[in-house]
């Protein structure tokens, strides 16, 4: 799935003032692509976001997959993740997952796509758990199902690992990688973490503080799995943390 997003810019009304979000942001997303969205908060990036999903309109602009104007939110076109698991508390695994599921799929064909979804994000055995027996990024798994069963064609990523610890982080990282080079979902991921933005993304785009533009796109040609302790990473890491700081500003750990 492509998506174009045309000359998008958003304002809102507050107390009577308007406050420009994003200002005209023209981005191409080609089919099976991660994209990597990166900026200081309040820059716009999960705006953006929810304008591409459909769940927000822009003010001026448009979003476009596969050459379709986005008017309102579809499961299964777009698929997106937040920070925060948005579990049912008292629904187990298979129930939480199976929430938006057409019921129009018999009972057997409901049960068969669960456990597949279950087994794609390694929960099996934790079926009939609930999400207060899980950790965070268990509960991160099962909305990750929950996206994923009505087979997206985009999966958009809001921050979605920003609340874990730095090896379940990680570990949910290559959990989107594996699932990305089974399935060849586009994504776009919003993230404030630069090393997990350059990890995930084909291409790390750069957008300038309030009102959110994008101020640069860095491409990034590393071969998978990639290698975060690299030389070549390490370069990379520097070109984008150069787009937020003055060179004797750069922390010492990230200076080649």
């Amino acid at each position: 799935m492509a998506i174009e997003i045309r000359n998008v810019s958003r304002i809102f009304a507050i107390n009577h003032m308007e406050l420009e979000a994003i200002r005209d942001i023209n981005l191409n997303v080609e089919d099976a692509e991660i994209v990597s969205i990166v900026g200081t908060s309040g820059c716009g990036k999960s705006t953006l976001l929810k304008i591409v999903s459909g769940l927000d309109r822009a003010t001026t602009g448009g979003i476009f997959v596969d050459g379709w104007k986005i008017e309102h939110p579809s499961q299964k076109n777009v698929g997106i993740i937040f920070q925060e698991s948005r579990l049912f508390p008292w629904s187990n695994v298979e129930k939480n997952i199976d929430f938006g599921l057409s019921d129009k799929l018999s009972k057997e064909d409901r049960r068969r796509i669960i456990r597949e979804h279950v087994e794609l994000v390694g929960l099996s055995g934790f079926e009939k758990a609930l999400p207060g027996q899980l950790s965070g990024g268990m509960m991160q798994r099962v909305s990750l199902a929950r996206t994923l069963i009505n087979r997206p064609r985009a999966l958009l990523l809001d921050e979605p690992f920003g609340a874990l610890d730095a090896f379940t982080k990680i570990s949910m990282q290559k959990e989107v990688l594996r699932i990305w080079e089974k399935e060849k979902t586009t994504m776009i991921l919003v993230t404030h973490d630069i090393d997990e933005a350059i990890y995930l993304g084909d291409r790390v785009v750069v957008m300038t503080s309030k009102p959110g533009r994008i101020k640069t796109i860095v491409p990034v040609q590393l071969p998978r799995p990639r290698n975060r302790t690299s030389a070549d990473f390490a370069v990379l890491r520097k070109a984008v943390y150069e787009e937020f700081f003055d060179s004797d500003e750069i922390p010492a750990d990230y200076v080649i």
